[in-house]
């Protein structure tokens, strides 16, 4: 093989670049025979194309630049690389060729799904001498990364968004009308298989709104302008193709990484996979993202210790990849992250992207090194577009428009500085100064410096007479796909991942372990046992051959009805406002049928609440010297049964309808309260025009019921209630049960899908 090094500048001293570059070229036996001048084989191609682009880094990259509109770079945009990253990428060439077919076909989305970052034992030895992969320290919590398991092909998503606005009514008071607050205004933009997008800005510029609205999570009623996904427009077909990591990271905190990521897969994957098929996918995606040696532990969350930060973010992200997604969005995945680990996260979104993906990112502050890897961004500031294109050419076009950094600093800092408007160690354009020199207009008095009001305005001028029309041109010449690919995106079919009974099943199965360790905690159960014997304690052996002892028998079990519908209404009143998050983030990404959700939650819940009611009465009913047969005794436990389901179901309606804790539990002690005082034990005669108010509460039925089942053959009647067979209670309370359900699931089809 015959190498040539590369010319060097006159005057240019010898770099530690240059001579790694001997060192290495005298070792390396090329495939292509030669290189010419340029440290390019000579038998490889040049260019691909427009002619104008070399082969870089990422051979899928430029593979998907000549393929798509408005990534061939002019003359005079094209920004060179330092003189030592040019000699790695030339070398990284020069040793990878068999993987530029590998990476060229993933880039045109013919690639399998993205399910690990290891090359395939075969290209090992075709690895690159080194690479930027150098400056992530080693994963130790990463185990040995196993072959890619394959998956139906990917659909390339190449994503354009042309004048999008986005406005928001705010009412400040009660009487005054509506103001619309524009929170977008003409943003333009587009994004390719194989490409990572970043969105930048300071907090309040649009980040997460424009994400949101690229994936589809806000109402296209209240935007203006044009979003495609292959030229066609937004359907809910893509929802099983786009995967959505949002800021916050939802997900269950008594799940360990393994059961979050199994269930996911279950309920996502295709029915065409099998359950021993979606439940190896998830193991592979657990190697993958490294995660083998936390595989077993809890999430947890504020009261639970669990996984770390890096991880919990790593188990997000791995929710949405497992469907093999066409197009990924992540909302600041790398906040609250360490340098490394977040540096970590960004590469492994390039290799997500190197498999066929598109990926869209949000970041608020990167660090330089984090900042180099995207290959698009897109600079906001209050909603207006300040840059779009390559990150490396970031800089030189504000240079171009006279804001330079007068220190050294890293370009995302002096980007949102900039975004801000704030101007402190940055060169300020002749034009700016003069036009705020004009009445003194737009000045801060202190400093004498154009207003950060000022800034933003050039600035968005600036792009908008420089850059702007360019681009919206790029944006109008067609994907370079065939007609079938882009009629993908049009079907209107949901894809369920399972039937409405396998996900019951599943949604069941997880309801039951991630309350299990609620229900059984040592406070509730304290709680119930110590309630218990108290009772027990204070009715000790009650006769009731008296009338002050069958009196006394009579309140015990009208508190037995008042605590067993107490009790259950305010546990119930948290599943629906603490799960909001969770519920919204799988319905909007179609994992389940809301139907099948409901049932399974709501259900999930009896076996649990069967427990603790049972050791409460088997204290209570020995200790306090109630019926000693079986039949009183199942019987009131049945009765008990009833109220805690019909009590249940009336919690689940408060907090479904208001899905506000701080209401919804200000609403139940005020209705609680209501139906004990109306329970027929305090008040004898209730006047008529009120007294319906007894019939709708569980606490008078389940009262009566406990009194017939004790008294049947002892008296005709206690308290003025006569005692009968009791059917009218026990239907009274199943219809308690399924009308507060009814109530409570019609609400929750009422809640809107909120990002």
């Amino acid at each position: 093989m015959s190498t040539e090094k590369p010319p060097l500048a006159s005057g240019l001293a010898r770099t530690r670049s240059e001579q790694l570059y001997e060192t290495l070229a005298a070792a390396i036996k090329s495939p292509f025979g030669s290189m010419d001048a340029n440290g390019v084989p000579a038998t490889a191609p040049a260019s691909i194309g427009s002619g104008r682009e070399t082969l870089s880094r990422k051979s899928s990259r430029r593979l998907m630049m000549s393929a798509s509109p408005g990534r061939s770079g002019g003359a005079g945009t094209h920004i060179r690389k330092s003189r030592s990253a040019q000699l790695k990428l030339e070398l990284e060439e020069v040793s990878s060729g068999a993987a530029l077919s590998r990476a060229s076909s993933a880039s045109l989305g013919l690639s399998f799904s993205f399910t690990g970052f290891a090359m395939p034992p075969e290209e090992n030895s075709d690895s690159k001498p080194f690479s930027d992969d150098e400056m992530i320290p080693e994963d130790n919590e990463a185990g040995n990364k196993k072959p890619k398991f394959q998956a139906e092909p990917t659909l390339p998503i190449f994503l354009k968004f042309k004048e999008v606005t986005y406005k928001v009514s705010i009412r400040k008071l009660m009487t005054s009308a509506p103001v619309d607050k524009e929170i977008l205004s003409g943003i333009n933009g587009s994004v390719n298989p194989g490409e990572v997008l970043a969105l930048m800005g300071p907090s309040g510029s649009g980040k997460t709104t424009l994400l949101s609205l690229l994936g589809g999570r806000i109402s296209q009623s209240a935007t203006g302008g044009s979003v495609t996904y292959n030229d066609k427009p937004y359907s809910k077909y893509l929802k099983s193709k786009i995967g959505f990591v949002t800021q916050d990271d939802v997900l269950f905190p008594h799940l360990t990484v393994k059961e979050t990521l199994t269930y996911a897969a279950r309920l996502r994957l295709p029915k065409t996979l099998t359950r021993e098929q979606k439940e190896q996918r998830a193991i592979e995606v657990i190697q993958e993202l490294g995660l083998e040696r936390c595989q077993d532990t809890m999430i947890g969350g504020a009261f639970v210790r669990g996984v770390s930060g890096g991880e919990r973010k790593r188990v997000s992200i791995g929710n949405e990849i497992i469907i093999n997604p066409s197009l990924l969005l992540l909302d600041e995945p790398t906040s609250g992250l360490d340098s490394t680990t977040a540096l970590r996260t960004i590469q492994m979104l390039h290799d997500i992207a190197e498999a066929g993906k598109t990926v869209i990112t949000t970041i608020h502050q990167p660090s330089s090194r984090l900042f180099h890897r995207f290959d698009k961004l897109i600079l906001l500031g209050r909603g207006n577009l300040l840059y779009f294109g390559k990150s490396s050419e970031a800089l030189v076009y504000f240079s171009s428009i006279g804001c330079s950094p007068l220190i050294t600093m890293n370009p995302a800092e002096f980007l949102l500085d900039l975004a801000n408007g704030n101007i402190n160690d940055i060169s300020v354009p002749s034009e700016l100064e003069d036009r705020v020199q004009v009445g003194n207009s737009g000045r801060e008095p202190q400093t004498g410096k154009p207003s950060p009001a000022a800034v933003h305005e050039y600035l968005v001028e600036a792009y908008e007479t420089r850059v702007a029309e360019q681009e919206k041109k790029k944006l109008s010449d067609p994907v370079p796909l065939d007609e079938e690919a882009k009629a993908k995106v049009l079907r209107l079919k949901r894809q369920w991942g399972a039937s409405w009974w396998e996900q019951y099943c599943i949604l069941f199965s997880r309801g039951l372990k991630e309350r299990r360790h609620e229900y059984f905690s040592w406070l509730r159960v304290t709680q119930v046992l110590s309630t218990a014997v108290i009772l027990g304690l204070l009715w000790w052996q009650s006769d009731i051959r008296t009338p002050r002892g069958l009196q006394d028998q009579a309140g015990l079990l009208f508190f037995i009805a008042v605590f067993w519908g107490f009790f259950p209404v305010f546990t119930a009143i948290f599943a629906f406002p603490q799960e909001r998050a969770m519920l919204n983030k799988e319905r909007a990404a179609d994992m389940y049928r809301l139907s099948a959700y409901f049932l399974a939650r709501t259900t999930s819940d009896l076996p649990l609440d069967f427990i603790l009611p049972s050791l409460f009465l088997l204290v209570v009913y020995f200790m306090t010297g109630l019926r000693l047969s079986p039949y009183p005794f199942f019987l009131s436990m049945l009765t008990v049964f009833l109220c805690i389901i019909a009590s249940q179901g009336l919690g689940l309606a408060i907090g479904a309808i208001l899905m506000d804790l701080k209401k919804a539990t200000t609403l139940a002690s005020v209705t609680v309260m209501t139906f004990m005082l109306a329970g027929g034990f305090f008040v004898k005669k209730v006047p008529v025009f009120i007294s319906w108010i007894r019939y709708l509460s569980f606490n008078y039925h389940t009262y009566k019921l406990l009194l017939k089942v004790q008294y049947k053959d002892f008296a005709q009647s206690i308290n003025g209630m006569r005692i009968d067979n009791g059917l009218t209670e026990v239907v009274a309370l199943v219809a308690m049960i399924f009308g507060y359900r009814l109530l409570a699931y019609l609400s929750l089809r009422q809640m809107k899908i909120t990002t």
